[in-house]
């Protein structure tokens, strides 16, 4: 019973994000600095502009289209791995960005 409860307040405490994403700030969509998909490349680190924290840092692995599928990796609060989404929502990290998280 006491290895379940320590199992249980555990898994209810907040969960420490491996990148420091509230030092991001929110981009709006279509900003200039979002890039078309067919400009992103393969690797590069990017953020979901409007809300860095819900889904975190990731790498690009392909590009559809105006679409960049990006490996995410559970960085996010949400948790999301592996999502499609459209690039002029996806902000690529310049190396200044990359010092503060």
């Amino acid at each position: 019973l006491a290895a379940f409860r320590s199992t249980a307040v555990s898994s209810t405490r907040p969960q420490r994000l491996p990148y420091r994403t509230e030092r991001l700030s929110p981009v709006p969509p279509f900003h200039r600095r979002a890039k078309r998909a067919s400009e992103l490349e393969i690797g590069e680190l990017v953020f979901y502009g409007p809300m860095p924290s819900f889904y975190g840092i990731g790498e690009i692995k392909q590009t559809v289209g105006r679409f960049a599928v990006v490996d995410f990796r559970g960085t996010g609060a949400s948790g999301v791995h592996e999502d499609l989404i459209d690039g002029r929502y996806l902000i690529p990290l310049s190396p200044a960005e990359r010092a503060l998280i």
